[in-house]
């Protein structure tokens, strides 16, 4: 195992918001991650490269050593089962919160709830902790429409300012999780690379209370 550094990004809002950080800690990419095809970046330090991938990929890279660190939403951490994989350090962006949504007061009574969601896992894990019997139904896309088209009950799903709910007569109605970004790493490379992902840690850790992003762990 080399003493490089591989780290994967989830695309979207994450990287937008992780590259300030990187470079605060002294680690930009040589090329414009927007722009560019390549799914690999060197970066300013020749021996640490940026892998750029779908959010829910990230774990998987990780937890398999393809990648030695990552930077993932806790909600897809949650989803994922973090088997593998050690959660260093809350970096404090892309926050939003984990809900359950639906038409007002959709959630109550006895009977077996459908719920549609992307976070199946998650879903489940919540409503049996509660013993409540629910269906899951696995979307990817516009959750919002499965109450208005009678496709379930309840949605599960990332809110951030409430206004897509809000338009289309849903609200939340339920707190799962507090969501932010979170850096992640392979274990196996915090036992062989301690030294250099401690110290890479410990100038995000700086990056991100100077950002004043800084929250305690959920």
């Amino acid at each position: 195992m080399s003493n490089g550094l591989t780290i994967a990004l989830s695309k979207g809002r994450i990287l937008e918001d992780t590259l300030p950080l990187l470079a605060a800690a002294g680690i930009e990419p040589t090329e414009d991650p927007e722009r560019s095809r390549k799914l690999v970046l060197d970066t300013n330090q020749p021996d640490v490269k940026l892998v750029i991938l779908r959010a829910t990929d990230v774990p998987t890279y990780v937890q398999y050593g393809a990648a030695d660190l990552g930077v993932a939403g806790k909600d897809v951490l949650m989803e994922h089962g973090g088997r593998h994989l050690y959660e260093l350090l809350d970096l404090g962006i892309a926050r939003c919160r984990l809900m359950v949504a639906g038409r007002p007061g959709a959630n109550a009574g006895n009977g077996t709830l459908r719920v549609a969601t992307k976070f199946v896992n998650i879903a489940r894990r919540y409503f049996a902790g509660q013993g409540r019997q629910v269906e899951t139904i696995k979307l990817y896309g516009s959750m919002e429409l499965a109450p208005l088209a009678g496709l379930a009950d309840l949605i599960v799903d990332l809110v951030d300012t409430g206004n897509t709910l809000r338009a289309n007569g849903l609200e939340p109605l339920e707190h799962i999780a507090d969501i932010s970004s979170r850096l992640i790493v392979n274990r196996a490379s915090m036992k062989m690379k301690h030294q250099r992902i401690k110290a890479l840690v410990d100038r995000l850790g700086e990056a991100v209370s100077e950002a004043g992003t800084a929250r305690p762990e959920h």
